[in-house]
């Protein structure tokens, strides 16, 4: 069988892009099929999406070489302040603090535009000649041979590889097509998200506000500007997206607070329904899953593109070393080292983010008195909370080597 790549990635997103650069710096050729244009991805507009990258995530981005140029543009998440309370009363007065200077590797991490990162991203795969970037095209059928596989695009033709990587989201067709089915639940609530701008300085300082419909977060961004993932019932999210910005904004102040001063929108505002979802296997023939194809979870501790991201250095870690031992990447034994070395995090990851929405998304007495007084222990234990600090910094665990800024 003849190849036109080693490697071809469905999904052109943030997972995908930073997955083809790591392995075409490591040596394998690859092609992307991605369903949205190049020039709609590489608009240079701000619409209000941001991510919170950990500190292991923002070293990835170091060692594949893309970090120097979004330094400027990123905001360090110094302090992360977590309360709890309803909306209008302000906090419980047990309040978790978790500040960087705890730790010795720096910032816990970094707030970055969609913009700045998704730009640099597609930079930097049009200059990498062993990437192909396929864009404004879908995958319509895979076919998989003991040799390889074969793909039918919509804009028509084929293309072959050794292995095929699903990065194509929660509804992944390349997990469909494989006959990979998932497991989840939807948890009744919509994320509002947007960006504002304040009248008084963040320092820096993320915070996570948990109230009965749902947490609150608020997340810092470069100057007076704040990134908010705010999350409802779906028929209170479906109302307050259907206000004008002045009625949207007299529904965020009760919940937001006068902290940061007067607030005013920044951006396009957007709306994500909640749900659980989780890829049965990460792997199939000569295939392997990657970011939300293979995990979606609750954005309550931010954690989703962290989780992708993290996939992304296990696999082409994997893949890389295989190939310098003369190995077939898409041999099961060599996807079986990935699926091993990623399924346990992502299991644990998404029943946290599960258990904590859980027990902080209601207003029952009996649980809020036992979470606030929890904030409060965990708060007053030092050893503890650092160790939570070094988790939100994705610096616990067995990390590949990008994760810790070194090459593959």
């Amino acid at each position: 069988m003849t190849y036109d790549s080693d490697v071809l990635i469905v999904g052109g997103g943030l997972n995908g892009s930073a997955l083809a650069l790591a392995l075409a710096q490591g040596g394998l050729s690859v092609t992307v099929v991605d369903a949205i244009p190049a020039d709609t991805r590489g608009t240079s507009g701000f619409d209000g999406r941001s991510y919170a990258l950990a500190l292991a995530s923002q070293r990835l981005l170091s060692a594949i070489g893309l970090w120097a140029g979004l330094a400027a543009d990123a905001q360090p998440i110094l302090e992360i302040k977590v309360s709890d309370g309803h909306a209008g009363e302000g906090p419980a007065p047990f309040v978790l603090e978790f500040d960087h200077a705890e730790i010795e590797e720096g910032p816990m991490g970094f707030m970055i535009e969609d913009r700045f990162l998704r730009r640099a991203l597609l930079s930097a795969m049009a200059a990498e000649p062993r990437i192909t970037h396929l864009a404004g095209t879908t995958v319509v059928a895979q076919d998989v041979q003991s040799a390889g596989v074969t793909v039918t695009l919509a804009s028509g033709g084929t293309r072959t590889a050794r292995l095929l990587v699903g990065c194509d989201g929660r509804r992944s067709g390349t997990a469909d097509r494989a006959g990979i089915a998932r497991t989840g639940w939807d948890y009744g609530q919509t994320a509002l998200v947007c960006a504002i701008g304040h009248e008084k300085p963040h320092h820096g300082i993320a915070h996570q506000f948990f109230m009965p419909p749902g947490p609150l977060a608020i997340l810092p961004l470069p100057g007076n500007r704040c990134s908010i993932v705010w999350s409802e019932t779906h028929e209170q999210a479906a109302a307050i997206q259907a206000l004008d910005d002045v009625g949207y904004l007299a529904a965020l102040r009760p919940r937001f607070g006068d902290f940061l001063g007067e607030i005013h929108l920044a951006g396009t505002r957007f709306t994500y329904p909640l749900s659980l979802t989780l890829a049965n296997a990460l792997i199939g023939d000569r295939l392997a899953l990657v970011g939300d194809a293979a995990h979606g979870v609750h954005p309550i501790a931010g954690q989703g593109l962290n989780l992708g991201l993290r996939d992304v250095a296990a696999l082409a870690e994997v893949l890389v070393d295989a190939c310098r031992r003369g190995e077939e990447i898409g041999a099961r034994d060599v996807l079986e080292r990935y699926q091993r070395w990623r399924r346990w995090d992502t299991a644990t990851l998404a029943l946290a983010t599960d258990g904590f929405n859980r027990l902080f998304s209601n207003d029952n007495p009996l649980l809020r008195a036992v979470r606030d007084i929890g904030l409060g222990a965990v708060n007053a234990m030092p050893g503890l909370r650092r160790r939570f600090i070094r988790e939100a910094a994705g610096l616990n665990g067995e990390l590949p080597r990008l994760m810790k800024g070194r090459p593959i």
